[in-house]
């Protein structure tokens, strides 16, 4: 897996989910990411989540627990998030075992990348691959 390092993202993709808790466990458990924050409230519900995984991170909550973004993602369909891993084979390999819907096995990409596709429980389209664009400090 790709390591952790300094700084902060400037883009954080931020997920709904009918059930959050369930969604945490397969992104920490079988895709690789660490929980940096977690607030929830006496009954489970997901007011916030961050996990991180490599230099990125996304946020995640519960569908249903109110305030504008809830509202605004109400209708909104399934997300698709790319995340850059270091080796893409064994990510796969952790993913098959805990049983991840691969949509994609591992493939050479013409661009240059090796990436795979999967599914989580609600829907969301997750790439893990190697493709990593330099970024300058004031953008591509």
């Amino acid at each position: 897996m790709a390591g952790m390092g300094g700084g902060r993202p400037s883009i954080y993709p931020s997920l709904l989910y009918a059930d959050a808790q369930a969604a945490i466990r397969q992104l920490t458990e079988a895709l690789g990411f660490t929980e940096l924050s977690l607030y929830e409230t006496e009954d489970g519900t997901v007011m916030h989540a961050e996990l991180v995984q490599g230099h990125g991170a996304v946020m995640i909550g519960s569908k249903g627990r109110g305030g504008r973004f809830d509202a605004a993602m109400k209708d909104a369909g399934p997300a698709g998030v790319y995340v850059v891993v270091d080796d893409v084979d064994a990510h796969h390999e952790r993913a098959l075992e805990h049983g991840v819907e691969i949509l994609m096995p591992p493939t050479d990409q013409d661009y240059g990348g090796r990436d795979y596709m999967a599914r989580d429980l609600e829907g969301n389209i997750w790439s893990f691959g190697t493709y990593a664009p330099e970024i300058g400090e004031t953008g591509i």
